[in-house]
């Protein structure tokens, strides 16, 4: 397991409300599409509203932390929103249920209720071969997050690691490290365009089972309630 250090915050979000300019594609699995917002709508039209999309319609919540996930092959990167700060947090070279164990300490760890998982979208808009993997990935991790009342979404993650890379070397990053957390900042581009859209263009991934649904409309539960 190889991890990056622990990151300082380098990105503060600013209430924003920006155009979804990201398209978005679909297929059968078991998910939610959340509409554009439109001002006359409340939080009430959306039974598991994202983070970012409280955030917009209610500009005197401040809860809610978020992590964001670079799914790869072999690297799987990490990063954490905790008010109106993102940051990178580190990289796990994991796979399978190891990675998505961890994945649920790492939340516990840092507090969060919801997952923002990136998803691989082509120059053209359309989903790749890994879209599928990461879908995968995302519908297993949904059902060991929903045990907590925990969200999960999908957000377009296209260009993402161009930026990251192009970030890093904007701060003067050597090769070294830009090639060790690369994933992890590539997660934080993931979580800036989830909250620069508000939230719009995710897509939840839920659970079938009713029982899980239910837990997620209640929310995480304590630790007393949890065990």
């Amino acid at each position: 397991m190889v991890e990056a250090q622990q990151l300082p915050s380098i990105f503060t979000l600013s209430p924003t409300n920006l155009p979804n300019t990201h398209s978005k594609t679909h297929s059968n699995s078991p998910r939610m599409c959340f509409p554009k917002i439109r001002a006359q709508i409340s939080l009430q039209d959306h039974p598991f509203p994202p983070n970012a999309m409280r955030r917009n319609l209610d500009s005197s919540w401040m809860g809610g932390f978020s992590l964001g996930i670079d799914l790869g092959l072999s690297r799987t990167g990490f990063a954490v929103s905790k008010g109106f700060s993102i940051r990178p947090l580190k990289v796990l070279e994991l796979r399978g249920q190891k990675l998505e164990t961890s994945l649920i300490q790492i939340a516990q760890e840092q507090d969060v209720d919801e997952f923002i998982v990136g998803l691989p979208i082509s120059s053209d808009g359309k989903e790749t071969p890994q879209s599928n993997k990461v879908r995968s990935v995302a519908g297993r991790i949904a059902i060991r997050a929903a045990e907590r009342g925990w969200r999960v979404y999908l957000q377009d993650e296209h260009g993402t690691s161009t930026d990251a890379l192009n970030r890093m070397i904007n701060m003067g990053l050597s090769k070294s490290a830009r090639k060790q957390n690369l994933d992890a900042y590539a997660a934080m581009m993931v979580l800036e365009r989830y909250f620069s859209e508000n939230g719009k263009g995710t897509e939840m991934v839920l659970p079938k089972q009713l029982d899980l649904q239910e837990k997620i409309r209640k929310g995480p539960p304590s630790d007393d309630d949890f065990f």
